[in-house]
């Protein structure tokens, strides 16, 4: 995919992961827009580790995977805010 599909990919991948998982995550449009891309990444390597895919076009279990992967992160990047 070209890097202009990556970000709107990744900014709709972290739109539905923050819906999915509200809270008190720090970051705005451009931190969204990051924890989705590098979501759809870690989504995609652990989607093709066990064997259920990857994320290579702009379909919905590549969607499913790269909103999985974005979860995983605002997760991470919530407790990590929350211990400063």
């Amino acid at each position: 995919m070209g890097w202009i599909v990556w970000i709107v990919f990744g900014l709709i991948a972290g739109i539905i992961a923050k819906i999915i998982m509200p809270g008190a995550q720090r970051g705005g449009f451009i931190v969204t827009t990051i924890l989705g891309i590098l979501g759809a990444m870690i989504g995609g390597w652990i989607g093709t580790q066990l064997g259920w895919g990857s994320v290579d076009g702009f379909n919905l279990p590549s969607l499913a995977l790269a909103v999985v992967g974005a979860i995983v992160l605002l997760f991470v990047f919530g407790f990590v805010m929350n211990k400063k």
